[in-house]
């Protein structure tokens, strides 16, 4: 027995450390467990005595212990990296590791045999991008091309293929890309019809025509009050609002029996001359029109009463849009003090709250600043006439009780309609980029640009002229003096 344990210290020592945790953990008491594979299948061929059987045992489950922690251990590392488990890939692993001596030295080989294959990975995925572009280029052209299963894995196989020990670590990561490299995928295979290929490209090159004709009116805008980041979300916003928030276009017949349009329409024109007379933003005169009907849309109001109404509207909208908007004092001395202080703030009261203070309306003169921005997209230098036309257009409206019915968007689109038209009329005056940013054809602009043409021209001898006195100055370039030669119904008919 002596012996047998003097040959057995003997034994050459194992050439993974063994630390004071794991000989713990093997149940041995300070002893070094011998766990060299080469002694244990020795012991197996030669064989012990009969007398050493109890000593034999316990150094092979030494040794077996010994041989199963350090499986474990390398299985551990093994997950670590590539974070698989497999028994197949766990083998071929070990056997490379195998032939290097030293245990850090296999985990460096492991490490660099992962880079490589990620890298491998990698090249096949800029390799995949490459044959889909050569494929879209042959699509282009329509041209029938070779089956798709015998020219793609030939382009993929050019580079250098994937290890065939990772093969199984990198399907788990990147399992589509290899995919890739074994069969086609189904979306070009429906475009090797020819007749197909045809139509979607004819499809193509009608779309991008259509997108190259418009002009991105918000792509380089320097002002940052235009908000150009966020004016598409705030114009489609703004055009739920206007229906939303849009006054009655009958409460004339159905509600008011007092009143008429055409004291509307004086009031209106008083308020015009007010506007001027304070110098007040073309938005506060929109939005006390705004304010006016809406609240004769479900209020009845006496004839009386009416120009309270329009001087209380007129305040509430100068708070709202004014930086220093008059004073009630001002507003009852330009009535000749008909109505005294406390009347105008009764009124106030009662207006806001019949409206919810829900003063953010969308009005004409709001689309119309991005419907005029977007018909001088094309043009090299801004033109001034053009805004000043569309601007007194929209402004004849606001005293027409007939255009309530149309919507505020709808109006400021055939305002700008009817400006490009009065000053040229050798082009057709809407194109693709008004039609995207006004959401109007030129069919459904035909209605209201032929009567607004009809108020331009007064067909009908309104004697209403604060705003055509406005717009003759020489500040607004005498703009209510232009006229076309030709009727505007000519560019409908040439559609």
């Amino acid at each position: 027995m002596n012996k047998e344990n003097t040959n057995a210290a003997k034994v050459e020592e194992p050439t993974v450390r063994i630390t004071r945790a794991r000989a713990k953990a093997f149940g041995t008491s300070g002893e070094v467990v011998s766990s060299s594979k080469p002694f244990f299948k020795q012991d197996q061929k030669h064989g012990v005595r009969a007398n050493s059987k109890r000593a034999a045992s316990d150094e092979n489950k030494g040794s077996a212990i010994a041989t199963i922690g350090l499986q474990h251990k390398r299985r551990a590392v093994l997950k670590d990296v590539a974070n698989v488990i497999c028994e197949n890939s766990y083998v071929k692993c070990t056997t490379d590791a195998s032939q290097v001596q030293a245990s850090k030295q296999a985990r460096r080989g492991l490490a660099k045999n992962v880079k490589a294959a990620s890298n491998v990975s990698e090249e096949s995925t800029v390799v995949q991008e490459d044959a889909k572009a050569k494929l879209a280029d042959e699509l282009s052209k329509i041209r029938v091309a070779e089956p798709l299963e015998a020219t793609l894995p030939v382009k993929l196989g050019e580079k250098e293929p994937v290890p065939q020990g990772m093969c199984h670590i990198l399907g788990q990561h990147r399992g589509a890309d290899l995919m890739l490299r074994v069969q086609p995928s189904a979306e070009p295979a429906e475009l090797q019809n020819p007749q197909k290929k045809e139509e979607n490209m004819i499809w193509e090159i009608l779309g991008s025509s259509n997108d190259l004709d418009i002009v991105d009116i918000d792509s380089n805008l320097k002002d940052p009050q235009a908000c150009s980041l966020y004016a598409p979300d705030i114009y489609s916003n703004i055009s739920l609002i206007e229906v939303e928030r849009r006054p009655s276009t009958t409460y004339m017949e159905t509600l008011q029996q007092d009143i008429t349009p055409s004291m509307r329409g004086i009031l209106i024109d008083w308020l015009v001359e007010v506007s001027e007379e304070y110098k007040l933003v073309p938005d506060t005169l929109y939005l006390t029109v705004n304010l006016i009907d809406r609240f004769l849309s479900h209020n009845y109001v006496e004839k009386q009463r009416l120009q309270l109404l329009g001087v209380t509207c007129t305040l509430i909208a100068s708070k709202y849009e004014e930086i220093c908007a008059p004073r009630v004092e001002e507003f009852c001395f330009i009535t000749d003090n008909t109505y005294s202080r406390d009347e105008v703030l009764e009124m106030e009261s009662k207006v806001l709250n019949f409206l919810h203070f829900q003063l953010s309306v969308p009005t004409t003169k709001t689309f119309l600043r991005r419907f005029i921005h977007a018909a001088q997209a094309s043009y090299k230098v801004p033109c001034v006439e053009l805004e000043l036309l569309a601007n007194y257009l929209a402004e004849l409206t606001l005293a027409e009780y007939g255009f309530l019915k149309f919507l505020p968007s709808l109006i400021a689109a055939s305002a700008v309609f009817l400006a490009r038209w009065t000053l040229d009329q050798s082009d057709h005056p809407w194109n693709p980029t008004l039609e995207r940013y006004t959401s109007y054809k030129t069919s459904e602009l035909k209605t209201t640009v032929v009567a607004l043409e009809d108020l331009q021209l007064n067909t009908k001898g309104c004697p209403l002229n604060a705003i055509r006195e406005k717009y003759r100055h020489q500040k607004f370039k005498s703009v209510a003096t232009l006229t076309s030669k030709q009727r505007v119904i000519r560019s409908f008919q040439d559609q």
